[in-house]
């Protein structure tokens, strides 16, 4: 099976396969070169402006990375254009913004002060990089600037709770980078004032406790043993802390309140907000919590009217009350369907045992997007896209590159199930989920351009049994294979030998688990009794 310095997938199914060349379309739309003080920059746009937000080029190299070679001249821009107090800038662009009133093509650095996550993408951003690329010598030069930003959002008095030990921000809609105002203010309010409504956004400290872990892994890989040690300590703590304060038995409650402050017509505790499967697919829910926010959703699918369930935040806010009257209910970040949800919901829905979930979203996006081959960052609850006249946005691209590749990453992830566990696949885990989807042979190859390091593997599902060929160079492979129902297994082998095995159960789904080294070309052949 070749390997390949990109993704490729082939099962026979078109809902599947096709969702690869779709988004690599999109990918590809949407990468976006910078001319800044004398050097070119490479990194994915943002879906509603010509400019490179760090929020949406993170999320995006996590489908960008098969494809795109350049992985850090972006983030490396970031990290060199950090403030001394270890802030870092949300986007750059050298594009006019607002015309016709805004024409200059400057070079514009922004920072939304209401915003509280903008610290822990970079690290990720620094994390994913380093996977694709292998880079480890850039990673010890940039690991100073990641220090500084995770102390930065750590001590300042705007971003920090020292009571609850969590980072807090200004009443945003979950992520989003406008605060409620209760009308003091005459637009969207970016601002921190002496009137902010503080509280603690649960998204917020999902993205630090997995920054937190990651600054772990990193440290690790760089020999610093008791760095590592140090920050696996504070995810913890962070972590606990989220659970204790955020969690509301359910889900995690969008905003928790610090100021107090009642919005009329708002009942918080039943606002279901987009960070949530973000939460499950960072570690920060526990697998009981994670199976009761999926729940959650499908319980909203089968009683809302929307096309799907990917809500921003359901229910949504009145309309126009953060100040803006085009964010309407259904709108934008105000209770529209974002197909950056989706992804992360079916992610989230593979790995907690709800693969069948997870498979439904993947083809109702690809239904969804096939027909014109375009795809938006919100839609309606009726199923209408996102246009400029609807959104507080200066564009409205129909290349969204921030959902379609949380979509591509939940199927090369979760139902392809090739995840890489090291840096350029040195470690694998590695969880073909195709029975869930009815697919009976598959052949599948991911890599990185970066690096052309990569995997691929053959699946082949017997009446008396699973095939699984696999071909990588010098990799621990953790395999964790679903298994159809009701199956048992007799044995597993390798190259015509038993190995030890176990079979588990998550949730309903049976899966055998194995772990080999492999060098180059093998077989498992799992028999079933």
């Amino acid at each position: 099976m070749p390997r390949r310095s990109d993704v490729a997938i082939h099962t026979g199914r078109p809902d599947i396969d096709g969702l690869v060349p779709l988004v690599r379309g999109f990918l590809e739309k949407d990468r976006f070169d910078l001319h800044v003080d004398g050097q070119w920059i490479r990194g994915f746009r943002t879906p509603d402006a010509r400019s490179l937000w760090i929020r949406d080029h993170s999320d995006m190299m996590r489908a960008g990375r098969y494809f795109e070679p350049d992985m850090t001249s972006a983030v490396q821009h970031f990290v060199d254009t950090q403030s001394a107090s270890g802030r870092i800038f949300d986007y750059v662009t050298t594009y006019p913004e607002k015309l016709p009133c805004e024409r200059e093509n400057w070079t514009k650095y922004v920072r939304v002060p209401v915003e509280a996550d903008v610290e822990y993408r970079l690290v990720k951003a620094v994390f994913l990089a380093w996977q694709a690329g292998g880079d480890l010598d850039w990673v010890a030069r940039v690991m100073p600037a990641l220090e500084r930003a995770m102390a930065y959002i750590r001590t300042h008095p705007w971003y920090w709770s020292a009571e609850h030990g969590l980072v807090k921000r200004a009443y945003t809609i979950d992520t989003w980078d406008f605060a409620y105002t209760a009308g003091t203010h005459e637009w969207l309010q970016f601002q921190i004032t002496d009137d902010t409504y503080w509280g603690l956004m649960h998204g917020d400290n999902s993205g630090y406790y997995e920054a937190f872990r990651l600054m772990a892994v990193l440290y690790r890989r760089l020999g610093r043993a008791g760095m590592a040690d140090s920050w696996e300590a504070r995810a913890a703590e962070i972590r606990a802390n989220l659970n204790r304060v955020c969690w509301n038995g359910r889900f995690y409650t969008h905003f928790v309140k610090l100021t107090p402050v009642a919005i009329p017509g708002v009942d918080e505790s039943t606002q279901l907000s987009l960070s949530n499967p973000m939460d499950i697919n960072r570690g920060a829910a526990d697998h009981a919590q994670a199976v009761s926010i999926l729940q959650e959703y499908i319980r909203r699918r089968d009683a809302t009217s929307a096309f799907a369930e990917w809500f921003s935040i359901d229910p949504p806010f009145p309309d126009g009350v953060f100040g803006d009257e085009k964010l309407v209910a259904g709108a934008y970040c105000n209770g529209g369907i974002m197909p950056l949800v989706g992804g992360e919901l079916a992610r989230a829905a593979f790995e907690h045992g709800f693969e069948t979930y997870g498979v439904d979203i993947l083809s109702r996006y690809h239904q969804k997007i096939a027909e014109k081959g375009e795809t938006y960052l919100w839609y309606f609850p009726d199923g209408t896209a996102a246009a400029v006249d609807t959104s507080t946005s200066p564009e409205a691209s129909p290349t969204d590159g921030w959902g379609s590749s949380a979509m591509l990453w939940a199927l090369v992830e979760g139902l392809a199930g090739v995840v890489d566990a090291g840096c350029g696949f040195d470690a694998i885990a590695l969880a073909p989920r195709w029975v869930a989807a009815g697919v009976d042979e598959a052949t599948v190859s991911v890599g990185y351009a970066a690096s052309q390091k990569g995997v691929g593997y053959r699946f082949r599902r017997r009446p008396d049994g699973i095939l699984l060929e696999v071909e990588t160079d010098a990799a621990d492979v953790r395999a964790h294979v679903l298994l159809p129902a009701e199956a048992q297994v007799r044995s597993v082998r390798q190259a015509g030998a038993d190995i030890a095995f176990r079979e588990v159960t998550v949730e309903a789904s049976p899966y055998v688990d194995f772990n080999s080294r492999v060098d180059g070309a093998t077989g498992f052949d799992i028999v079933f009794q």
